[in-house]
């Protein structure tokens, strides 16, 4: 079997075991757990905690089952890296599976009611099934582009999820940051939300930025082989890619700050993120062509339509015509999906990237064989005249021979 399908057989087998440990689970819990802790929100939240681990499990054996980075072959350093990368995609993964199968569960429960309690062990069961499939598949084929798809999913699950659960009725009437401005269930998971959705962020500014290095190298190695400019080639390289991190990782770190201190308690921190986020997207959005010329132009297109529109929508709400809800909302989707593009145009970088390496190393393995083949078809001329010119020195002699027995 190839690699997708040996992916495809193991997803199968890890649907089966989360489905079953899971569902056992849950109705253990729900056996021995004390009433208190079977209301629902807790039980929700118990039942989103044991799908999240079953999911979480099977990412971590699918992504490093294959890994040569724990050998220490090459240092410290390596295998250092690779426990750190499970770590964090483990973080952004446990966030969105709980996000989301709470919001799915409370969603259920608001359709069938009381019913639903009977058919919760099942539910989650299945749920977890579905969860170990898609974590260990995507485990096995992970890229930029599959961690960017978990970032709009775990954010409107969180956000949403939040919003329905808050004891504040009016809080969409001013802005994000009351619906985050309490102590309740509901303003501790909007600011874990923003918290991880900041990780996530990190997490896939590491991934695009490996991938943009990687890729610019490899061109320039291609160049030197070839003592030639066909190639690629970037000016002040090293300086757009830091600027680049830089940003990208300054707008995670702001949204982890906005989740991380409430307007009350923390007024100066929160404001400092939350102003300060609108002007580090201006700026990435602005200075893409600079920062990362190897994406398409339609994308530089998309970033300066993004900026218009936030303008447009900050100008309405300056003069009344919005609240600033509906402003932070429309700026906040709209990075997300310019993260996602990103994302995305990083993935067809590297599999291009791929593509170009395999048909380099097909180049190259023609070309020694051709030349193989020069030197052996070389070899038999050479041979076949050395074979033809003693052949006459044989009939020379012979000639020679006669005419002295003749004399």
């Amino acid at each position: 079997m190839g690699r997708h399908q040996r992916a495809e057989t193991s997803g199968l087998v890890s649907f089966v075991l989360c489905a079953g440990v899971a569902a056992v689970a849950i109705s253990l819990y729900l056996d021995y757990a004390p009433a208190i802790w079977q209301v629902t929100q807790r039980l929700f939240s118990v039942c989103g905690g044991i799908v999240a681990g079953c999911g979480v499990i099977s990412f971590i054996i699918g992504y490093s089952r294959h890994s040569a980075s724990f050998t220490l072959q090459r240092g410290w350093l390596v295998p250092l890296r690779r426990i750190l990368e499970i770590l964090s995609l483990s973080a952004v993964y446990a966030a969105t599976i709980f996000l989301s199968v709470f919001a799915l569960l409370g969603i259920m429960n608001g359709v069938m009611g009381l019913m639903f309690m009977d058919y919760i062990s099942t539910v989650c069961g299945a749920i977890a099934g579905v969860v170990g499939y898609l974590t260990f598949v995507q485990a096995e084929l992970l890229d930029s582009k599959t961690i960017a798809s978990l970032l709009p999913l775990f954010v409107i699950s969180g956000v949403a999820t939040a919003g329905l659960t808050s004891d504040d009725p009016n809080w969409y009437h001013n802005n994000f940051s009351q619906l985050g401005d309490r102590t309740t269930f509901a303003a501790r998971m909007f600011n874990s939300t923003l918290m991880l959705a900041g990780l996530c962020i990190i997490i896939i500014s590491y991934f695009a930025i490996s991938e943009l290095i990687t890729t610019y190298r490899m061109h320039r190695d291609w160049q030197d082989e070839r003592r030639n400019s066909d190639t690629e080639y970037i000016p002040h390289f090293k300086v757009r890619i830091v600027c680049l991190a830089i940003l990208l990782t300054l707008s995670g770190i702001a949204f982890i700050g906005i989740g991380m201190f409430r307007y009350s308690p923390h007024p100066i921190l929160h404001n400092v993120f939350a102003r300060g986020l609108p002007g580090l997207i201006a700026v990435q959005l602005l200075a893409l062509p600079w920062l990362a010329p190897q994406l398409s132009k339609a994308t530089f297109v998309i970033s300066d339509v993004a900026i218009l529109l936030c303008a447009a929508a900050g100008y309405n709400w300056m003069q009344g015509g919005d609240t600033l809800t509906n402003v932070e909302a429309l700026v906040g989707m709209l990075y997300l999906g310019w993260f996602i593009v990103f994302s995305r145009q990083i993935a067809a970088i590297e599999a291009d990237r791929v593509q170009a390496q395999l048909l380099h190393s097909q180049m190259k393995s023609s070309t020694q064989d051709d030349k193989e083949a020069a030197t052996i078809e070389a070899t038999q001329a050479s041979a076949e005249i050395l074979s033809t010119a003693l052949a006459q020195d044989d009939e020379q002699a012979q000639l020679a021979s006669r005419l002295s027995a003749r004399k």
